[in-house]
């Protein structure tokens, strides 16, 4: 793997597992897809 292939993996790890997956305090401690589905509803 080149660095352009993991600077890329990185990137999508945090922007699309980490960021999504993890609890934000801001959002009462809950993730931005169970914030919204609660917003929602």
């Amino acid at each position: 793997m080149n660095r352009a292939q993991m600077r890329q993996a990185v990137f999508e790890y945090i922007e699309v597992d980490y960021n999504r997956n993890r609890r934000h305090s801001s959002l009462g401690y809950m993730t931005p897809m169970n914030f919204e589905l609660a917003k929602a509803a």
